[in-house]
């Protein structure tokens, strides 16, 4: 089975890189972003405060993330429910960093993530992929961009979706989640010691997912 690791900032692309690459190469694409988003939706649910370690620890206990794929687009089950729109709010993403930091979260979603590389060609993105969760992935890519950049991204697509949003607030979270992310004392986001470099701020989608193919094509051929 050949794994790749795409790890990176909030906001840099990764999961629409990664799914239009898996696509295009045959692979599952899986996106661990979204298992957290899927943790700290249930806290939400569930009205527990992030600061509390031991509550969210013991909701674990309770709680059942799932992935399947349905005509090869990932869905997120949280106890059996299908959550993959409601996982893609803001304040989910932000209580998603939060839970992120918790050691019991971590080692509750590894496990499932890394099985999904035991039995299927996989582009698995995340904070932590190339450096934790698949160590011994055969291509590892750190995707980056500004975080200027980011931010416009990252509004155009609340906005398609409907959504009131302001620019100075967006880039204020990316920054304080990059902060977050980088300096968390489980591991934190950081390139991998073998990883492949893309800054895609001056690229288009096209070009970013062409990028991505040719380095995976690259190393596996």
């Amino acid at each position: 089975m050949i794994a790749v690791a795409i790890d990176g900032p909030a906001g840099a692309g990764k999961s629409t890189i990664a799914r239009k690459a898996a696509h295009e190469l045959g692979f599952i694409y899986v996106d661990t972003g979204a298992m957290y988003r899927a943790v700290g939706l249930a806290c939400l649910e569930k009205n527990i405060d992030t600061a509390d370690s031991n509550a969210v620890a013991e909701m674990l206990a309770e709680t059942d993330i799932s992935i399947v794929f349905l005509n090869g687009e990932q869905h997120v089950l949280l106890n059996d429910r299908d959550v993959s729109s409601q996982i893609r709010t803001e304040q989910a993403s932000m209580t998603a960093s939060k839970v992120s930091q918790i050691p019991e979260v971590r080692q509750f979603l590894l496990d499932l993530q890394r099985n999904f590389a035991k039995t299927d060609n996989v582009i698995m993105d995340g904070r932590d992929i190339g450096t934790v969760v698949l160590p011994n992935a055969h291509v590892k890519i750190f995707l980056t961009a500004s975080a200027e950049n980011r931010a416009q991204r990252r509004v155009l697509q609340l906005k398609e979706k409907g959504e009131k949003v302001e620019y100075d607030q967006i880039l204020s979270d990316i920054i304080r989640r990059d902060y977050e992310d980088s300096h968390r004392k489980e591991a934190p986001l950081k390139p991998a010691d073998n990883a492949v470099t893309v800054d895609t701020t001056t690229m288009t989608l096209e070009e970013s997912i062409a990028k991505i193919i040719a380095i995976i094509k690259e190393n596996i051929i």
